[in-house]
């Protein structure tokens, strides 16, 4: 059992994290000058733990939920007969003395001194704040204190950057927990020196997110992490970054961008941001390193760099709504939830089938409420819902066009959201990544075919009348025919991208998108995507215009700014796509 591994560290002891930290777990803090022994008790679980340390030794057992008490009690006696017979065998051995016969101890669990009765079942006798006496010692139980299951800082830190800890809690909540970083006095000209184990450390911040200074540059950080649960206070753990803080790239693509959004939007205006943040499974791949992105330093493509400039990035956004594409399901559970958990932002995440990487949505918690997804893959509903029967039925016309869209894993993720100031407003908020390919053309209309009738049908019957924001990477400029669909509601047989793919893929029909026309709520910028062979507008925030006006649209970095280091990605900036973000203003 994972969790039962953290009651082992009553005492301090040296731990190594997945991630390579160095994590120290202290005793859990009593008010009382008795020893704590640790129950964890999860309802979700059969079994209860109790551990405790007695003569030196971490005592730990497991016993079910129901068991009697009396039984428990006779297992820690039998017990510890057991550990003193083995002391005395072994002090004989050495000292050749003779053996002395283990006595009995005497085991009780009192509770507000009085005697807890054995016949009462393991998860109801012990109870916080309940004293066990094992002989003439006592320890306090402390049942279910809250504790970090999870505690991991980023192998990669950089002034100017938001350190953000992985932390996940049982017992407790992370809004109460108390943090307290430190930086090392020495200067480490090395990040591969050992540790300065004699220097002092000095408390440089008290939140949950630290951003290092240039100060910091050269000096490794500590944070300290205090469990709680309202009043309660559980365990403590400390964690130590890998390596020293080094310096940032200096100026980034989104810092002028952030001094339009220093503050978050008021309602009735909330912030999106549609971005593609570049996959590491893409970004790593020798095709990226020696034909796509040659421009781009070696190192400015190493996740652990590219994630700093993201998580930075997101955060100066202070965002209500938040959809990325190709997101690794490793930065989503690792790093970016984690991250803008940290920054009041829930998400959810879609994986695209048979691949490493999908959709992320995020929401402000304090602004919204997930009532429900209706996520699908594009390909699959396309022949089990009957709602696409003509749809499916046109496409079958052309085998070798139908074969080829069946084989696309594309998602469209669907996330019906409240406003938590306005109860019974709701927003359907959509994410997806189109099919990328140049002569895709053909595809991706179906693909936006299917995406909007879903779309449609899930607004009628689980939130009518609420505003569509659909954001994306479509891979689809504005003459392209998945443009004209949103903005004109409708596309002619006689489209070009019906036959991109060549005569033997054709399929003229006209399709119409069941929507009336939708408004790009960024416009149509010169560029989204900006790589050395290509650059073009491929990403929108599409919006219902009769229910939602344009507020504010935040200027996309200048083409110098782009063009600096060549193209994208770059040391400063993180994805071969810029993020779209705009204020949306509800109407009445």
């Amino acid at each position: 059992m994972n969790h039962f591994r953290t009651f082992l560290s009553l005492l301090p002891r040296r731990l190594r994290s997945p991630s390579g930290l160095t994590v120290t777990t202290r005793a859990w803090p009593s008010v009382s000058s008795m020893e704590p022994v640790v129950v964890r008790c999860s309802p979700a679980e059969p079994k209860l733990t109790i551990s405790f340390r007695l003569d030196g030794t971490n005592k730990h057992m497991q016993r079910e939920l129901d068991e009697p008490l009396s039984r428990a009690l006779t297992r820690i006696s039998n017990g510890i007969i057991k550990s003193q017979g083995k002391a005395k065998k072994k002090k004989k051995k050495n000292e050749a003395e003779a053996p002395e016969s283990a006595e009995n101890s005497v085991v009780k669990l009192l509770l507000h001194g009085s005697e807890v009765s054995g016949e009462l079942p393991n998860s109801e006798a012990w109870q916080d704040g309940a004293v066990l006496q094992v002989g003439d010692q006592s320890f306090s139980v402390c049942r279910n204190p809250p504790n970090f299951t999870t505690a991991e800082l980023p192998v990669s830190v950089m002034a100017g950057f938001p350190v953000c800890p992985k932390l996940e809690i049982e017992f407790g909540s992370l809004e109460d927990c108390e943090f307290a970083w430190f930086k090392e006095n020495c200067t480490r000209p090395d990040a591969g020196d050992g540790p300065c184990h004699d220097s002092p450390w000095k408390e440089v911040g008290s939140s949950r997110v630290y951003v290092p200074c240039n100060q910091d540059i050269g000096h490794r950080l500590k944070l300290v992490c205090t469990a709680k649960d309202g009043g309660r206070t559980g365990l403590v753990k400390e964690l130590l970054s890998v390596s020293a803080v080094e310096a940032g790239p200096g100026v980034c693509t989104c810092d002028n961008r952030h001094q339009y959004t220093m503050r978050e939007a008021q309602w009735p205006t909330m912030r999106v941001v549609s971005y593609n943040i570049l996959a590491d499974i893409y970004a790593k791949t020798e095709l990226s390193r020696t034909v796509l992105y040659t421009y781009c330093a070696p190192y400015a493509l190493e996740l652990d760099y590219r994630q700093n400039l993201i998580k930075k990035e997101l955060a100066g956004y202070n965002a209500d709504i938040i959809c990325l594409q190709e997101v690794d399901k490793g930065v989503f559970v690792d790093s970016l939830g984690p991250a803008l958990d940290a920054f009041g932002l829930d998400g959810v995440f879609r994986i695209k089938e048979k691949q490493h990487e999908g959709l992320a949505t995020f929401y402000r918690r304090s602004k919204f409420k997930l009532l429900s997804s209706h996520d699908v893959v594009l390909s699959e509903v396309l022949t089990s819902d009957p709602v696409h029967a003509e749809l499916l039925q046109k496409l079958s016309l052309s085998v070798s066009l139908k074969e080829k869209m069946l084989q696309r894993s594309t998602s469209l993720q669907v996330s019906i959201l409240e406003d938590q100031t306005k109860p019974g407003r709701k927003v359907c908020v959509a994410n997806t990544h189109l099919f990328w390919h140049p002569t895709g053309g053909n595809i991706r209309l179906f693909q936006m075919g299917v995406a909007l009738k879903h779309l449609h049908r899930v607004i009628s019957e689980v939130a009518p009348g609420a505003p569509l924001v659909f954001c994306g990477d479509f891979n689809s400029t504005p003459s392209s025919g998945v443009f004209q669909l949103v903005r004109e509601t409708s596309v002619p047989q006689q489209h070009q991208d019906w036959s991109s793919s060549g005569p033997n893929d054709s399929c003229n029909m006209e399709l119409c998108s069941g929507f009336p026309p939708l408004l790009s709520a960024c416009g149509e910028p010169a560029y989204t995507n900006y790589v050395g062979g290509f650059n073009g507008c491929l990403d929108y925030i599409f919006i219902q215009p009769e229910l939602m006006k344009v507020e504010q649209v935040i200027p996309l970095p200048s083409h110098q700014e782009v063009t600096t280091y060549e193209a994208l990605p770059s040391v400063a900036h993180p994805s071969d796509h810029i993020a779209l973000v705009c204020d949306l203003h509800w109407i009445p």
